[in-house]
């Protein structure tokens, strides 16, 4: 299952929720009347699994292939750190990069 929305509690397993955390002006490249041109932006991936054995294989596995994909694109990965409980196993990641008002994707 997949969602772009925030979720902590997905109704579907495995699940991956990636969305849009932050976006904010990038300064460096405003020009002189303040007009905007790049904004730097952060995604969140959070990947789950209720498996009752290989959760936290399955999370990886599927975390790859997020990691592959955001990287790809032109994106740096900020964390990956692993949150279980009992039932499920969870690995959230952030990615950031600066993106131009002609939608290029830059690394920070």
């Amino acid at each position: 299952h997949f969602t772009s929305e925030p979720t902590y509690s997905p109704a579907e397993f495995p699940c991956v929720a990636l969305y849009e955390a932050d976006n904010s002006s990038y300064d460096k490249t405003k020009d002189s009347s303040g007009k905007e041109n790049h904004a730097q932006v952060m995604y969140e991936a959070y990947v789950f699994s209720n498996k009752k054995q290989g959760r936290k294989t399955e999370c990886k596995n599927i975390f790859k292939v997020v990691d592959e994909v955001m990287s790809a694109l032109g994106f740096t990965r900020l964390t990956k750190q692993p949150f279980n409980t009992d039932n499920v196993s969870r690995l959230i990641g952030r990615y950031v990069a600066v993106i131009s008002k002609n939608k290029e994707i830059f690394r920070r």
